[in-house]
């Protein structure tokens, strides 16, 4: 695979996981502001919201799971040598790539029944699939973007960008 496709992918997955930080956020300011303010609930802003923070999560899942930066336990891995790190990471990113593939199989399961059963919400009567499917889009982007590191982690093991983080030993 060519290096700067798979690095512009990545940033572009990175980006829309953003967008939605700022969506998520301009939902709720709004919100507040208009129910302090003028006293007026936005229709399914509750509904929409939930939504949005669904999709906030699998986008941010994808963004994470590429540059190292979720929660990890590196007690046994600060305690060996470069090889047996390396094997670690492998084996971690497989393991991981098996369960978001797993997860990603399910949610679109999620999606399949509510675009099926025509989910709506309360007030507006919105169908609910489309957020569904959204997030169901970033957990696909999770995916693609732990093959691509555990790609990277075997052939290509200069080209991964972790998450510089302190660590207490």
């Amino acid at each position: 695979m060519n290096r700067a496709w798979m690095d512009r992918f990545i940033d572009t997955i990175e980006w829309i996981a953003a967008g939605f930080v700022g969506i998520v956020a301009l939902n709720i300011f709004v919100g507040v502001l208009l129910r302090n303010t003028l006293n007026y609930a936005i229709p399914d802003s509750f509904d929409i919201g939930r939504m949005l923070l669904g999709i906030l999560i699998f986008w941010g899942i994808a963004a994470t799971s590429y540059r190292g930066g979720h929660i990890t336990v590196d007690l046994v891995w600060a305690n060996v040598g470069p090889k047996y790190q390396r094997m670690i990471d492998v084996f971690a990113t497989l393991v991981l790539l098996f369960v978001v593939t797993v997860q990603t199989w399910t949610l679109f399961d999620k999606v399949r029944t509510t675009y099926n059963d025509n989910v709506l919400t309360f007030d507006m009567h919105m169908p609910t699939w489309p957020f569904f499917a959204i997030a169901w889009a970033g957990d696909g982007a999770a995916v693609l973007l732990i093959a691509i590191r555990t790609y990277r982690l075997i052939f290509h093991p200069e080209d991964i960008h972790d998450a510089k983080v302190k660590t207490v030993e």
